[in-house]
C-alpha cells in the first residue's frame, strides 16, 4: 500500500496536499482498496464552501456508496472534472491522477489536527 511522506492524512480516509494557502484533496491507497472498483465520483462545485468534518461528496464502488468528508474547511476553487468520465483514476492512481479537488482554506489551524503519514499508519494498522 502507497502511503506518501510529504502529505497530511484525515480520520476519514482523505489525504491532504499543502499548495500555497490551498490544499489538494483525494481519498488514500488505503480507502480505494477497501472500496473496491469505483464506478462514480460525485464532487462539489467550484465555489462552494466545506466545512470540516461535513460531506462533501461521494464514491460509488461496485460494493457500497462512501461518503467523502471535508478535512478542513474553505472555498473550492478548482474540481478534477476527468474524475467524471474516468472514475477508476481513484484506484489506479489515488495520489496524482484521482485528487479530487482544491480548496482555499478558511481556517489554517484545521491542518494541525490532521495525521501525519506515520499516525495515519498506525491508525489503518491498529
Amino acid at each position: 500500500m502507497s502511503l506518501p511522506q510529504g502529505l497530511l492524512y484525515s480520520k476519514e480516509h482523505e489525504w491532504i496536499k499543502k499548495e500555497d494557502g490551498k490544499v489538494r484533496i483525494g481519498i488514500t491507497d488505503f480507502a480505494q482498496d477497501e472500496l473496491g472498483d469505483i464506478v462514480f465520483v460525485e464532487l462539489p462545485e467550484v465555489g462552494d464552501e466545506l466545512t470540516a468534518d461535513e460531506p462533501f461528496g461521494s464514491v460509488e464502488s461496485v460494493k457500497t456508496v462512501s461518503e467523502l468528508y471535508a478535512p478542513v474547511s474553505g472555498k473550492v476553487v478548482e474540481v478534477n472534472e476527468e474524475l467524471e468520465d474516468s472514475p477508476e483514476f481513484v484506484n489506479e492512481s489515488p495520489y496524482e491522477k484521482a485528487w479530487m479537488l482544491v480548496i482555499e482554506t478558511t481556517n489554517e489551524s484545521e491542518l494541525e489536527e490532521l495525521l501525519s503519514p506515520d499516525q495515519y499508519k498506525e491508525l489503518i494498522e491498529g
